[in-house]
C-alpha cells in the first residue's frame, strides 16, 4: 500500500523523486526503494512525508489512492472554460453599461448646456419681490452657477470614460 500512494501523492503533488528526496534530506535511491517495496522508512521519516506531501500517514499506510482519471481532469476543464466565458461576459456586460452612462452624461451635459443657453439667466429679470419666486430665482441662479463651473470637468471625464470603455 505504502509504495503505491507514496508514488501516486508524489506525482499529484507534482514533485520527482528527486525534489521529494532532496526535502526529505535522503538520496533519491532510497525514494525509489520506497516506491518499489523494496525498504520502507521509519516512523519518523513516514511523519515527515506526510507533512511535506500534505497528506496524513493514514492515507500514505491506508488504501489505494487512485490517480485522477484523465474524465474527471476534462469535466475541470470544461467547468472552468465555462466560468471564464461567463466572467469575460459580465466583464463585457459591465464595459458596455459603463460606456453607455458616460455617453448618457455627455448627452446630459450638453443639453443642460444649450438649454441654459437659451434661457439667457432668466433669474436675473425675475421680480423678487415676490417670496416664491426670489426663492426660485435663487434656487435656479445657485444651480446655474455650480452647473457651469462643474459641468466641463464632468463632461471631459464622463467623455474619456466613454472613450476608455468602447467595445472594440
Amino acid at each position: 500500500m505504502l509504495k503505491e500512494n507514496l508514488k501516486t501523492i508524489r506525482k499529484a503533488k507534482g514533485l520527482s523523486q528527486e525534489e521529494l528526496a532532496i526535502k526529505l534530506n535522503v538520496v533519491r535511491q532510497t525514494i525509489s526503494k520506497w516506491e518499489q517495496g523494496l525498504s520502507v522508512p521509519d516512523s519518523e521519516m513516514l511523519l515527515t512525508i506526510s507533512e511535506i506531501l500534505e497528506t496524513p500517514v493514514s492515507t500514505l499506510l491506508g488504501e489505494t489512492v487512485s490517480e485522477a482519471q484523465a474524465d474527471d481532469l476534462k469535466i475541470i476543464a470544461e467547468k472552468l472554460e465555462v466560468i471564464n466565458l461567463q466572467l469575460a461576459q459580465r466583464k463585457t456586460s459591465r464595459r458596455k453599461t459603463l460606456n453607455w452612462i458616460c455617453i448618457s452624461i455627455c448627452v446630459f451635459t450638453v443639453i443642460t448646456f444649450f438649454i441654459l443657453f437659451l434661457l439667457d439667466s432668466p433669474y436675473l429679470k425675475w421680480d423678487y419681490s415676490n417670496v416664491e419666486w426670489a426663492v426660485v430665482g435663487t434656487i435656479f441662479h445657485g444651480f446655474e452657477f455650480i452647473f457651469v463651473r462643474v459641468a466641463p470637468f464632468v463632461f471631459i471625464g464622463s467623455l474619456v470614460g466613454a472613450i476608455l470603455t468602447r467595445t472594440k
